[in-house]
């Protein structure tokens, strides 16, 4: 019998998936995955880049816009985990998939039909939110049991689908910012549910996803696997490297038009730092075994804060901005894919959703709601500039975080000395 390859499903006519549904053959099996990827994160550039600027536009002040992104990013805190872990518990990942898209569909057309009120708004995007949240968790910790050869993930093979992401992120946020800046910001919307519905077929597309054989059906606990030392760091250190990125997100572009730059000139910045993104998750294989993981973290933390300084001090220079917009291939890029591959090793098989899901809660849900209201207040108080000045801080913070998780992970890997 011929040995199944790495990243290769299983054969739907051996034992590994006995007793799941028979599939069609896999025959590209990542290209399902990347697709998945790419117009999710078309939907989250688009959303994220050119939402705050909607806004504005039907006269929220930015106070108001920050409370609407923190409520935004506050169903990250439990929504990923309630997704992840149904999908644990299920073996039928791909099904929940579908039914996350179907109502996400459903949320983006009350986004477009909608009246232009605050509380409606607030909870089309809420609603929207909660649905789309189920993307990342259930379709990474899929993607990882694919690409991964135990609990090692092959960081080669899973940047090249995960760029895909990067790519669909270009994409929407050029073509957003062309078609809004032609017919005018009230079409956002219709955008918006035009990208949830390529979303939605692209999910549609995903054949069966089988389990890990032998542990389909065995519950596993996920308390005990956070009580490793490292961890807590870890997650701090995670938690106040988004926490700073949130300057970028909710933010960045409302800055760049008080300093005068166009929706066109917004989209190329924003297109720059993802095509800095995209350069390293092809060639990331050829990277990321250089340094230890957590030193990767503590490397883009100590990158990040100089970027936001450099934001917060000479956003006015274009140079600035472009040099600043490139170091994002290692303040996101390489955190991301750090994260990706530690999450991978502490939360293996039937745990990987709900480690992915963590990862999502603890990374971006608590620091989006921190990082929306704190920065919507500290601008009305003191101007964007200092969110980025806060940003920074913010960084070497994380930075000190995830230099204590590196030393403990060596101390229990027996590197270093008690």
């Amino acid at each position: 019998m011929r040995r199944r390859g790495r990243g290769e499903p299983p054969d739907p006519r051996s034992g590994a998936g006995a007793g799941l549904k028979p599939v069609a053959p896999w025959r590209h099996p990542l290209v399902a995955f990347g697709s998945v990827s790419f117009a999710y994160y078309g939907y989250a550039g688009l959303f994220g880049t050119y939402a705050p600027l909607w806004r504005h536009s039907l006269g929220l002040g930015t106070m108001t816009i920050g409370a609407i992104t923190a409520l935004q990013s506050s169903t990250r805190l439990w929504s990923p985990y309630a997704w992840a872990w149904l999908a644990d518990h299920s073996e039928r990942r791909a099904g929940w998939l579908r039914a996350a898209a179907v109502l996400s569909g459903v949320s983006a057309l009350a986004l477009c039909w909608g009246p232009a009120r605050v509380a409606w708004i607030a909870g089309a995007t809420l609603a929207l939110s909660v649905c789309t949240a189920a993307v990342t968790p259930i379709n990474e910790a899929a993607l990882t049991g694919w690409v991964s050869r135990g609990d090692t993930l092959d960081a080669g093979r899973y940047g090249r689908v995960r760029v895909w992401g990067s790519i669909g992120f270009i994409v929407a946020v050029l073509a957003g910012g062309a078609v809004l800046q032609a017919i005018g910001e009230g079409w956002f919307p219709v955008l918006v549910a035009t990208a949830v519905a390529t979303m939605g077929v692209a999910v549609w597309r995903l054949p069966f996803l089988p389990e890990d054989a032998g542990v389909a059906r065995v519950t596993v606990a996920v308390w005990p696997v956070l009580r490793t030392p490292s961890l807590g760091w870890f997650f701090a250190g995670v938690f106040l490297t988004v926490l700073a990125h949130t300057s970028l997100y909710a933010f960045f572009s409302l800055y760049l038009v008080t300093l005068g730059y166009g929706q066109a000139e917004i989209g190329v910045f924003w297109t720059i730092g993802v095509a800095a993104e995209v350069g390293w998750f092809w060639f990331q294989g050829r990277w990321v075994a250089r340094r230890r993981d957590h030193a990767w973290l503590t490397l883009a933390a100590i990158v990040a804060a100089l970027r936001f300084a450099a934001l917060a001090a000479y956003g006015t220079v274009p140079t600035v901005l472009v040099l600043s917009q490139c170091t994002h291939a290692v303040t996101f890029a390489a955190q991301h894919s750090a994260c990706v591959a530690i999450i991978n090793r502490h939360f293996p098989g039937r745990l990987r959703g709900r480690g992915m899901a963590l990862y999502t809660v603890l990374g971006y849900g608590a620091s989006g709601v921190v990082g929306g209201l704190a920065g919507g207040a500290l601008s009305q108080a003191c101007g964007l500039a200092a969110v980025f000045w806060a940003a920074s801080a913010c960084a070497c913070l994380a930075a000190l975080c995830s230099r204590r998780a590196d030393v403990l992970q060596r101390r229990i890997a027996g590197r270093i000395p008690d």
